[in-house]
This record gives structure tokens, C-alpha cells and sequence, in this order.
């Protein structure tokens, strides 16, 4: 059962769209193992989530994203997770992680333009007691999310052929 679940993760991470029947298919399996084989996945934490990956390029309504590096104070017997849990409460914050090297935690966060950006780092993050500094990236450009390249195959094709 964990060879097929590792496989149907992987198969999982490359399209979340494939129905019960197509990955029963694909792996030469039952569809009820399969169906049971996800179903544990996600009850045990290891499928979060289902969702479309969005080049925001290319959305009608732009947003700004920026990655902001957070060092902190770490709190006598909390560590890192009080900071965290407080982090990831705000609505802007898209992705947060426990990071090694200079800073500790890394915050993606989504904002309406950079003034959106820069009023949740001045008014709601750089607040919180503890905080010793931030730095803030904003993300210009996206060539590649989640393993997707953003750029249409055609694109990337004649690319290939100019080289």
C-alpha cells in the first residue's frame, strides 16, 4: 500500500484532476484500493489541499506578492511555533515557513499593490513584540511555479528552436 501511495502522490503532484477510475488506470489498481489509498492520504495530513496553481501574471486583477524574511526573538518554551501561529492568522499571508541561515521565518504574503503590502509590514507584522527585523522582497516576475514553467509551450518551444 505505501508503493502505491507514494506513486499516486506523485501522479497527485502532477495533476490533481485525475478522477479515482484515471488513477486506477494509470497504476494498474482497483478504483476502491485507490479511492481508500487517497482518502488516507488526506486523513493523514499528507494532501492538505486541491488547488489550481494561477500565474497571477496573467489574471485580469493583478496582485502584488512579495516574500518578507522575518528575524525573530525566539519565547522561552514556545520557540518559533507562538510566532508562527500569530504570523499565519493574517488573511495576507499565503505561505510561512521555519527557515535556517540569517532569518527565520519566511513570509509569502498577497496584497492588493505595494501599499497593501506595505501597511501589513509596518502596522501588523513588524508590531509583534519580539520581532527584531524584517526584510521585504517583492516578486517581480514568475518563470516557474510549483514546477510549472508560467510561459505557454509554444512559447517555450520557439525559444528552443531560436537557441
Amino acid at each position: 500500500m505505501e508503493k502505491l501511495k507514494n506513486y499516486l502522490i506523485e501522479l497527485l503532484s502532477e495533476n490533481a484532476r485525475y478522477s479515482y477510475a484515471q488513477l486506477a488506470a494509470i497504476t494498474s489498481t482497483d478504483e476502491k484500493t485507490v479511492e481508500k489509498a487517497v482518502k488516507e492520504l488526506e486523513d493523514d495530513g499528507v494532501i492538505v489541499k486541491y488547488a489550481a496553481i494561477l500565474n497571477t501574471e496573467a489574471l485580469p486583477q493583478k496582485k502584488v506578492q512579495a516574500l518578507i524574511e522575518v528575524k525573530v526573538a525566539p519565547q522561552k518554551l514556545k520557540g518559533f511555533d507562538s510566532y508562527a501561529e500569530e504570523i499565519y492568522s493574517f488573511k495576507e499571508v499565503s505561505s510561512l515557513y521555519l527557515m535556517s541561515g540569517v532569518f527565520d521565518l519566511a513570509v509569502f504574503v498577497e496584497g492588493k499593490d505595494i501599499t497593501d503590502i506595505a501597511r501589513f509590514v509596518s502596522e501588523r507584522l513588524s508590531v509583534i513584540d519580539g520581532i527584531t527585523s524584517v526584510s521585504t522582497h517583492f516578486i517581480l516576475k514568475r518563470y516557474k511555479i510549483e514546477g510549472q514553467i508560467t510561459k505557454p509551450s509554444e512559447e517555450r518551444q520557439r525559444q528552443l528552436i531560436q537557441a
